[in-house]
């Protein structure tokens, strides 16, 4: 018989759901969960499918979250297997979404059905949140259900992410926080002219280079504990009309800040705009907060996590917030604890993506360990 956690997630990866598709992942977890006494509830918006199930009503609210929709094959004759016929070879389980994140998912439903069978009376509740709207825009995903939570009132007490975040080995690292993503588009305007004639109009390209340079050099903040340095980048710069003898009348140039919980969105924004008065650009610029930073600090669910780690792969795991953006940034509103724990990272979005066949019980116990620590430990509350 095959292992529960391979299992499932076969059946998932079979799935095709590239994003912001689910293909039909989600009916397959919801019968599984029905079954257990989840109340099932879908909360699509705009074409993205999202479900909370949840089983219980009393405090503390454990909820596993994920997404099922993946990214884009690439090309097919690539692959050495069909991206959506899960294969076995050497050890490893290939399939688009093996590492990112339908392993995850499989291990969260095992781990539930696991500790749900070995304690049906459990005190507190249990609940999914999955959507298929993760590796696209993120525009009608989690933050739909959020927003739906929010409304209600409810908050959530712990919150695991399925995200693959190890980096050799199952366990070695996961992460307690994301750092805040912060972008700008920035016009300089000068005044177009023949370049023969510079005196009779402005070179916005020269007006804002030395202060270019100062943003480049300057220090935001010296990060934390656990968040790196706040940084800033560029990422476009366009100007002129491609003819080599006009002075542009501007240019365009995209920038993103990398933030830490050592800066505020609000504190950039001004910081940036005090360099450029100071050297005396004439601009404008469009701002885009894609996500704040969140950050988890040593306590019941860190605890908990590392001790499971400890027990099922006899490792001490690392808390590291490095990496993108994930739906954490939407779930952190509403959940004051909140980790990201899953398989190795390696191949996450490439040819053959995999996971390590192994690795996939060890994930299901590592995910029941945590719930029994926080959950059988706790008296229920109404």
């Amino acid at each position: 018989m095959s292992e529960p956690t391979l299992a499932l997630v076969r059946q998932i990866i079979a799935c095709p759901s590239v994003t912001p598709e689910d293909a039909g992942c989600m009916e397959i977890i919801a019968a599984r969960l029905q079954v257990l006494g989840f109340s099932i509830e879908y909360i699509n918006r705009n074409g993205v499918t999202n479900l909370w199930a949840r089983r219980g009503q009393a405090k503390p609210l454990f909820v596993f979250a994920g997404h099922t929709d993946v990214v884009p094959t690439g090309p097919l004759e690539k692959w050495t297997s069909p991206p959506f016929a899960p294969e076995i070879r050497d050890g490893m389980l290939y399939g688009r979404g093996a590492a990112d994140m339908k392993s995850s998912l499989a291990a969260m439903v095992i781990a539930v059905e696991r500790f749900v069978a070995a304690n049906p009376d459990h005190p507190g509740s249990i609940a999914f949140l999955l959507t298929s709207d993760e590796e696209g825009d993120a525009n009608d995903g989690t933050i739909a259900v959020v927003e739906a939570l929010k409304a209600r009132g409810e908050s959530l007490d712990f919150c695991i992410i399925g995200e693959p975040t190890s980096v050799n080995t199952l366990g070695d690292m996961i992460k307690n926080g994301r750092r805040g993503s912060l972008s700008g588009v920035l016009t300089a305007k000068g005044i177009q002219c023949h370049i023969a004639y510079p005196e009779k109009g402005r070179n916005p390209i020269h007006d804002v280079a030395p202060a270019l340079a100062e943003l480049a050099a300057t220090e935001w903040d010296k990060g934390n504990e656990y968040f790196p340095p706040t940084t800033w980048q560029v990422s476009n710069i366009h100007g002129g009309t491609g003819a080599t003898n006009v002075v542009p009348g501007s240019v365009e140039i995209k920038f993103n800040f990398r933030f830490s919980t050592a800066s505020t969105p609000e504190g950039l924004q001004q910081r940036l705009r005090d360099i450029l008065d100071k050297h005396g650009v004439d601009y404008d610029i469009q701002w885009t907060l894609g996500a704040r930073p969140f950050l988890t600090g040593r306590g019941p669910l860190a605890n908990a996590a590392s001790q499971a780690i400890r027990e099922i792969c006899a490792i001490d795991t690392e808390l590291s917030t490095t990496g993108g953006t994930s739906d954490g940034r939407f779930i952190a509103e509403i959940c004051a604890q909140l980790l990201e724990i899953g398989p190795v990272n390696a191949t996450s979005h490439k040819i053959d993506e995999s996971v390590e066949v192994a690795a996939l019980p060890k994930l299901s116990a590592i995910y029941t360990r945590i719930l029994e620590q926080l959950m059988l430990a706790q008296p229920a509350h109404q």
